[in-house]
């Protein structure tokens, strides 16, 4: 596999990242540049192109950690930021040189931005013709919304993940819940960038995609989406399974409300999800309970029986839950070789014995903020600490050197000439 840019690179790559050979500029504001931040963890050099007043993302949403947002700090670790003013010939070039000597540009705006500079994919590919053009956006380059604006959670009301609730004055209200486009959009745009840098490397041609947030919230819940649309059609053709005599549940989550063996029960202390919907689990659950009654009464069916609508079984069932702290119920899990998982918050998690074992923080005093690592095992380790978010343009000169090998005078010159804007303009 072969690679045209310059083998330039900064020594502050770990030998063993494995993205340590990918250089991407990203021209971004705000969330959407979480897209290469999966790059940058993985070891790849990521150049954030800023203007002069930089991505205000530094003071959006909460918390603000020390005058930063956490939003900011957590996006654009371990990246490197450069500042241009765009608007002028030598900011372009600059521009163009960088894209001369990386992989792929990435950008996190509205469609088009790039293009309206001269930067966009066509010009891009005549100076290097290997280059991948990946543009994020909210919901796309096509479409009737396609210039709309939008924030995040707009995504996920377009995908029909999120049911307005009503408070005590009835008012309406966004309820509790996650954000699923602005983190999945930039995942499905990190797995299919590095698919055309490969591609790119094999054949020397790059390739443009664009992702649209919108598209992968909707994507994201493909299980209930295609359940629906599967039930269009008939009730001879599409039915539900043998454990439900083959009548049909509402799509996915839905479908659980009935449900007794697979439900959440409240424990002495919390509560626990019980997933018993293989016989064999159901089986060693009443044996280890000493309760063979229940599996004689309600054996179930070898897969996936939740005892639907069950209200006898599920009554006795939430009385034997309480008899147990979470923590024993788990215990208990592991010993019986039956499915029971804890029920946590965002905030409980933290304290979870799994979650400590699997997820060490980042600390503030690295990062700015307690962050949370990429959580991806390779030989058994995570990956390297990143850097710290960068301040806006922080690294404009050790970028202008290391990639492109400017000198101070050129770097001297070109601050002159404005290339690099003014914070105030």
């Amino acid at each position: 596999m072969s690679s045209s840019k310059s083998n330039n690179k900064p020594s502050d790559f770990s030998p063993n990242a494995p993205l340590k050979s990918v250089r991407v500029i990203e021209s971004a504001l705000l969330g959407p540049g979480l897209l290469t931040t999966f790059l940058s963890d993985l070891g790849a050099e990521v150049i954030k192109v800023e203007s002069p007043q930089g991505d205000y993302i530094r003071q959006m949403t909460w918390p603000i950690v020390e005058g930063v947002s956490l939003l900011h700090l957590h996006t654009h670790r371990g990246k490197k930021s450069i500042t241009l003013d765009l608007k002028t010939p030598e900011g372009v070039q600059i521009y163009k040189d960088l894209a001369k000597e990386s992989d792929a540009v990435v950008e996190a705006m509205r469609p088009g931005a790039l293009e309206r500079l001269g930067l966009g994919y066509g010009e891009l590919a005549k100076l290097n013709p290997q280059i991948v053009s990946a543009v994020i956006s909210g919901y796309g380059a096509t479409g009737p919304y396609k210039s709309m604006p939008s924030h995040g959670i707009a995504y996920d009301t377009w995908a029909g993940l999120i049911e307005p609730t009503r408070d005590d004055q009835d008012f309406c209200r966004i309820p509790n819940s996650l954000n699923v486009g602005i983190n999945t959009g930039p995942m499905l745009g990190a797995l299919g960038l590095l698919a055309a840098i490969t591609q790119a490397r094999e054949t020397g041609k790059g390739m443009r995609l664009e992702i649209a947030q919108s598209d992968a919230a909707a994507y994201t819940d493909w299980y209930r989406i295609e359940t629906h649309r599967a039930y269009q059609r008939p009730e001879d053709e599409v039915t539900g399974n043998a454990a439900d005599n083959y009548e049909r549940r509402a799509p996915a989550m839905a479908g659980m409300w009935e449900g007794v063996r697979y439900q959440i029960y409240e424990s002495s202390d919390g509560f626990v999800l019980f997933m018993a919907s293989e016989q064999a689990f159901w089986k060693n659950f009443c044996e280890a309970l000493d309760r063979m009654d229940l599996f004689e009464k309600w054996p179930g069916s070898k897969y996936a029986d939740h005892a639907r609508g069950n209200l006898e079984l599920q009554a006795e069932l939430k009385e034997i839950f309480k008899t147990k702290t979470s923590a024993e119920w788990l215990t208990f899990s592991d010993e019986a070789n039956t499915p029971i998982a804890p029920v946590n918050t965002p905030e409980s998690l933290m304290d979870d014995p799994q979650f400590k074992e699997r997820m060490p923080w980042f600390s503030a005093d690295q990062l700015g903020a307690d962050q949370l690592p990429l959580p991806i095992y390779m030989e058994g380790e995570l990956m390297d600490l990143p850097t710290k978010a960068p301040e806006v343009g922080e690294h404009t000169n050790v970028v202008l050197q290391s990639v492109l090998g400017y000198n101070e005078d050129k770097i001297t010159e070109l601050k002159s000439s404005g290339a690099f804007g003014s914070a105030e303009g």
